[in-house]
């Protein structure tokens, strides 16, 4: 279960994998659970994503003894906004990440980018952020709040592949108890900023059903 290597002039970063959504698009199964290329969808998920990290939590609402067998703690939705969409997911995250800065991404995009959390800190870092007062080891407010940034692959935002400082946890609860749930509606009202991943959009392709499941089996490399 290695991680990233400890780097002082990196900042902790809690990976999340969101696993905890009812999986409608693919018939109510647990998506998690899904097999892809003889794994199930969260162990490529896992695998991605666990060198990029310093911790790795994932999210889930059910199957959550299969989810811990894999090592790794589990989150689940707090239960006025169970199965509340990815929002609910990243909400429980945040509370629980040890780190101040939290990386999201969903379980059902296996060949998400090996270098994610390098290029969103990259960008971080070129914001000036991660080094800022009130930012990074100390109390944030809402002047300093940083922005929260989100992939894109040169065509389309993929706004569950974020990285979020966890001073955006108040907006977050805040904006789920207006019982909105679009991601990019929520980070709308925050500072925000796309990090580019054109270079490699296949990267974010997903199995959220069982077509675009056998299409991403047929096609990928």
């Amino acid at each position: 279960m290695s991680h990233a290597e400890p780097d002082p002039n990196r900042p902790a970063v809690t990976g999340l994998i969101l696993a905890g959504g009812e999986g409608r698009r693919m018939g109510g199964v647990d998506k998690g659970w899904v097999t892809w290329r003889d794994k199930p969808l969260i162990a490529w998920a896992i695998e991605r994503l666990r060198p990029q990290v310093t911790q790795l939590l994932v999210s889930a609402n059910r199957s959550l003894e299969r989810y811990r067998a894999l090592g790794y703690p589990v989150v689940s939705d707090a239960p006025e906004w169970r199965f509340a969409g990815p929002l609910a997911g990243i909400a429980a995250g945040l509370a629980a990440a040890p780190s101040e800065w939290v990386v999201t991404v969903p379980c059902d995009a296996p060949l998400l980018p090996r270098d994610l959390v390098a290029r969103f800190l990259a960008a971080a870092h070129k914001a000036g952020v991660l080094a800022r007062p009130g930012v990074h080891g100390a109390e944030t407010t809402h002047d300093t709040l940083p922005p929260v940034f989100f992939a894109h692959d040169g065509v389309r935002a993929h706004p569950v592949f974020l990285l979020v400082h966890r001073a955006h946890l108040p907006s977050l609860t805040a904006f789920l108890a207006t019982n909105r749930r679009r991601i990019d509606a929520w980070y709308g009202t925050l500072p925000h900023s796309a990090v580019s991943f054109a270079d490699e959009p296949d990267a974010f392709a997903n199995c959220n059903d069982p077509e675009s499941l056998a299409q991403l089996a047929a096609t990928a490399r």
